[in-house]
């Protein structure tokens, strides 16, 4: 039996995407509530910029295991004629998009 079956693909960016998270909010909340001086100076904002870009940075790795996750998406074999006239039609379009700019 499979354990983590709903984690199966793109596990990590599953596992980069939660660490940044956890890194990210801690940095975050140590900025915002820890006294943090060292001779004088406060470098709390410093680790609230660097906890805010590394939740930032997260949302990349979310973002690819959400995608890697999605299934169902046909193959272009699978869509037969319909991808041939969705083709043909872009290709069409392009080409008069094309001409008209060349007109000018």
């Amino acid at each position: 039996m499979v354990r983590c079956a709903g984690f199966s693909h793109c596990k990590l960016a599953l596992v980069f995407a939660v660490l940044m998270d956890l890194l990210g909010g801690t940095a975050l909340l140590m900025g915002v509530f820890a006294p943090l001086e060292i001779r004088g100076r406060d470098f709390g904002d410093l680790l609230v910029y660097t906890g805010a870009l590394l939740v930032l940075a997260s949302l990349a790795g979310w973002v690819l295991w959400y995608s890697g996750n999605i299934d169902g998406l046909t193959a272009k074999k699978e869509l037969g004629r319909v991808g041939g006239a969705v083709d043909l039609l872009a290709r069409t379009l392009s080409r008069k998009f094309h001409a008209y700019r060349n007109q000018r």
